[in-house]
């Protein structure tokens, strides 16, 4: 005599479906989001923020600095200024300017 599944096992089986087919849409749309995010990088690293155009990097001892060539923006990165700071031994206006920035 064959047995008829009860409710609750096709409710079971039916809520495992689901739960699968979720996850596979989460990972889809996590992979669409990585590749987003990483062609969104491919356009925008190293392009001056204000105009858009490719940043040159200029050494200025030990320290590579960006600069934008048509807008003369100048880009430092993490720790620059503070090392900019600590190389440099004068006094002046500059020097008094770069040790706000760094505040």
């Amino acid at each position: 005599m064959p047995v008829k599944p009860s409710d609750y096992e096709e409710q079971y089986f039916l809520e495992q479906e689901l739960k699968r087919q979720l996850d596979a849409r989460r990972q889809e749309q996590a992979a669409m989001a990585l590749k987003d995010k990483t062609r969104l990088k491919e356009l925008h690293y190293m392009h001056c923020p204000k105009c858009g155009q490719k940043l040159l990097v200029e050494h200025y001892g030990k320290i590579e600095v960006d600069v934008c060539p048509s807008c003369r923006g100048l880009w430092l990165d993490a720790n620059e200024l503070e090392t900019i700071l600590q190389s440099t031994k004068q006094t002046g206006p500059l020097q008094k300017f770069l040790k706000v920035l760094g505040a």
